[in-house]
């Protein structure tokens, strides 16, 4: 399970030296004031704690080594008890972590028992752990990024920024994924969440692996800590200088259309599936990412926000309003990539809502109510000029030396209606991929210079 780092004390983590994982912040001075002065409070805090409990000594005669337990009552006692073997135990903790090649962030403070002086009651009181009616297992706290030693920035998109790293100790290459959080007024951000949970719900072969999560020195600095994997689809199609093989078009197709299977088996939609989301190592293996925009779903299904997908790989019901969609519109985006690979460019790249229907309509034909029932009554149906467009499917004119069953394949993934599109499991079984040529086996894919590696 991974954690989301939790502030130990209020205080926070002394201040380190700048490194080049930081960004500029122009609120580090006045964090750091604020950091004194809460350290100068706890300071009197304990100063006072600790009058008060010699004063009670002295009032009613208790020994140098006891702990007087009648202004706690029992309870408080049974606390403070509990504190000390808190803070014991803490201490065991800490000199475990100290041997370690490199720290952890989030780490609770030993209990300070050197020289014999006893804890004050206001550090016994933070050492113990709240108990509530169930006992809860206790919080793992994250590694830091240190551990890891930065190589080169890879991509930035609009939920984080996507490093090339190496674990100091391992010296495994990962990718590290640094939250954007500067904008986030609710605390973490909800597509990380998801991001984590799905990644972590829906583990597959053909599903980019998280790793764990990682902090800096502020809680505005986390990292997802990845599976490196050297192409994506978008990149590698743009750079290649031929397209690929009938072949290695069926492995990868399987490939993506096994690790969807496998979300929604598991009630997860994905949401974003394009060519830039698909990463590809040089073993010729599809790693499904970027699960920021999945969620679960249920039956009934419920409502849910219709601005989704990239413009290029949204399905004809988002296009269209609908805010009830089932994983159908992941089997559409499968489809738009299934013709990406074949003809190495975007199927539907429109400009805009208007024109991505326009370019639909030209490559599938109008639709109708008996194509797709009820379609007429979305609420974004009237903006489109349904008489304009054509009645006819260029379909075979775009894919000319597709196979039939390919074509079939193509036109039950890009059927208007989502009720009649093919499934994943459906289409994993299609006669597409047992007629010849066979799918390639992936260890006799061709290796491609790694743009993310820096390799030209």
């Amino acid at each position: 399970m991974f954690s989301i780092p939790l502030v130990a004390g209020a205080a926070g983590p002394p201040p380190r030296k700048k490194s080049k994982w930081d960004d500029d912040d122009p609120e580090e001075d006045a964090r750091a004031l604020q950091q004194a002065r809460e350290k100068k409070r706890l300071k009197k805090l304990e100063l006072e704690a600790k009058l008060a409990r010699e004063k009670q000594r002295l009032t009613q005669g208790g020994g140098a080594g006891g702990l007087s337990i009648a202004p706690l009552g029992v309870k408080g006692a049974a606390i403070a008890a509990a504190g000390n073997e808190s803070g014991n135990a803490g201490n065991d903790k800490g000199a475990d972590m100290d041997s370690r090649n490199c720290s952890e962030a989030g780490t609770r403070e030993a209990t300070p028992t050197a020289g014999g002086e006893r804890p004050s009651l206001a550090t016994m009181l933070k050492s113990r752990r709240p108990r509530g009616r169930t006992a809860h297992p206790p919080l793992q706290s994250c590694r830091s990024v240190y551990c890891y030693e930065r190589l080169n920035e890879i991509e930035e998109g609009s939920y984080g920024i996507v490093f090339r790293a190496r674990c100091k100790t391992t010296g495994d290459i990962v990718a590290l994924k640094k939250l954007k959080m500067d904008k986030e007024k609710n605390g973490f951000p909800i597509t990380s969440l998801r991001e984590i949970q799905t990644l972590m719900t829906a583990a597959h072969e053909y599903i980019v692996r998280v790793r764990e999560v990682v902090v800096g020195d502020t809680l505005t600095q986390v990292f997802i800590v990845m599976d490196f994997v050297e192409h994506d689809l978008k990149t590698l199609l743009a750079t290649m200088l031929t397209p690929f093989l009938a072949s290695e078009i069926k492995t990868l197709l399987l490939q993506l259309l096994s690790a969807i299977a496998v979300c929604h088996d598991n009630w997860i939609i994905h949401r974003d599936l394009k060519t830039s989301n698909l990463l590809m190592n040089n073993r010729g293996q599809i790693k499904v990412a970027d699960f920021g925009l999945a969620r679960t779903y249920g039956d009934p299904l419920g409502d849910m926000t219709q601005l989704v997908v990239t413009l290029w790989y949204r399905a004809p019901e988002l296009l269209f309003g609908a805010t009830e969609y089932t994983t159908a519109v992941d089997m559409w985006s499968i489809g738009c990539i299934f013709g990406e690979l074949i003809l190495k460019e975007p199927l539907l790249p429109g400009k805009g809502e208007i024109d991505q229907v326009a370019k639909i309509f030209k490559l599938l034909g109008r639709p109708t109510d008996e194509m797709w029932p009820g379609f007429t009554k979305l609420p974004n149906a009237k903006n489109f000029n349904l008489a304009a467009a054509q009645p006819y499917s260029n379909l075979r004119q775009t894919f000319k030396y597709t196979t039939a069953h390919g074509l079939d394949l193509m036109s039950r993934l890009l059927a208007y209606d989502p009720e009649k599109r093919i499934s994943a499991e459906e289409a994993l079984r299609h006669p597409y991929f047992s007629e010849s040529p066979l799918p390639k086996h992936s260890d006799l894919f061709a290796s491609f210079p790694s743009v993310a590696n820096g390799e030209k």
